[in-house]
């Protein structure tokens, strides 16, 4: 009876088997090869991977549910697809707990002839504490498994645009970054933490994003183990008042520890940032100092909206410094939220977005 309830569940739910579902059988061997520059994209789900630019794509963080097709078609190309990991860090801080987790992601890989897996926990962390010992254990004992039992597998882990403690997160990075293989660091979101005038801003401010590299470097840490996060989606941000200067005050919503943030925006993809600045009050315009694009329109109600992005300009200013400082690669958040369409105008957008990210 247990085995027959075993074999139920692993139908059910979707975890993959021993079965390779690829035409050909070789798409099934797990990718191997390192490679020198890394295109690293996060999918969260659905067709439009069929539309990447797989010619420069060297690794897929499968967010969404897991597609076999995806995996025939990444390896095809030579590209891994890797897990998504996330666990409560309570839960892993008892050592039995944490090898079961392990365990079952690295049994889930080789089921579903997957590459590795990206480590996504944002939790608030005291240095010193048990949640704190525990994350940098987890990932020393995640890589150790999976380059045990997957030979030549990938294991990265995602960390905010600075490492000072960001959102409270006060992790060991620098073990982190000895252990894994890589840091995806996410260049955005980085606003969520306001201090001083509850203004909409940009996204990741040239300057602010370059200074997080320049921390992560201080600490000695590899640059070769930097994989540098970039938006393609922004923030659209309500006004409580627009200046003659253009600054749109917002409202303050608190998050972890700072009176203001980013939370008090809506996050929208490009695909839509791309129609809406055309029928805007403004239409684009570029901030010199932040060195980002925004633009300001009024809804149906008349209420006034500044909405911060970032676009190729943006993406290639951040792009051409990843080279000169012997970062790993680059990548974004998320590979799905282009406009993958026919019409000719998105074809164009999508195609310089994607070229942005190494044609700088």
């Amino acid at each position: 009876m247990f085995w027959v309830l075993l074999v139920f569940w692993t139908i059910c739910s979707g975890s993959g088997s021993d079965v390779c579902p690829c035409e050909r059988q070789e798409l099934c061997r797990q990718i191997r090869e390192e490679r020198d520059f890394e295109v690293f994209v996060f999918d969260v789900g659905g067709k439009k991977w069929q539309s990447y630019n797989w010619s420069m794509v060297t690794t897929v963080a499968a967010f969404g549910k897991y597609d076999a097709e995806l995996m025939c078609h990444a390896h095809s190309k030579g590209a891994r697809l890797v897990l998504k990991g996330d666990v409560p860090l309570s839960y892993i801080v008892d050592q039995d707990n944490r090898t079961a987790w392990i365990t079952e992601k690295v049994n889930l890989a080789k089921s579903q002839f997957m590459d590795g897996i990206n480590i996504d926990i944002e939790h608030q962390v005291e240095e010193g504490s048990p949640q704190y010992r525990a994350l940098t254990a987890l990932v020393k004992e995640t890589t150790e498994i999976f380059h045990r039992e997957i030979p030549g597998s990938q294991v990265s882990f995602d960390v905010a645009w600075s490492p000072n403690c960001i959102d409270k997160r006060c992790y060991d990075y620098v073990a982190i970054a000895d252990s894994c293989d890589l840091l995806f660091v996410m260049s955005y979101d980085e606003q969520s933490q306001i201090t001083g005038d509850c203004v909409a801003m940009a996204n990741a401010p040239l300057s602010q994003t370059f200074n997080g590299y320049f921390q992560y470097l201080d600490l000695k840490i590899d640059p070769k183990k930097l994989v540098m996060g970039v938006p393609w989606y922004g923030y659209d941000y309500s006004c409580l008042n627009l200046s003659q200067e253009g600054k749109c005050s917002i409202t303050k919503v608190p998050f972890r520890g700072a009176p203001c943030s980013d939370a008090a925006g809506k996050q929208k993809p490009y695909s839509w940032i791309m129609k809406q600045v055309n029928t805007s009050m403004s239409g684009r315009l570029w901030d010199k100092q932040q060195l980002a694009p925004y633009f300001n329109y009024k809804d149906e109600s008349g209420q006034i909206h500044q909405v911060w992005y970032d676009d190729p300009d943006s993406v290639c200013a951040k792009a051409g410094s990843v080279k000169s400082k012997g970062l790993r690669g680059i990548g974004m958040w998320n590979g799905n939220i282009l406009d993958y369409s026919d019409d000719p105008v998105a074809q164009q957008q999508t195609a310089a977005m994607w070229n942005a990210l190494v044609a700088c």
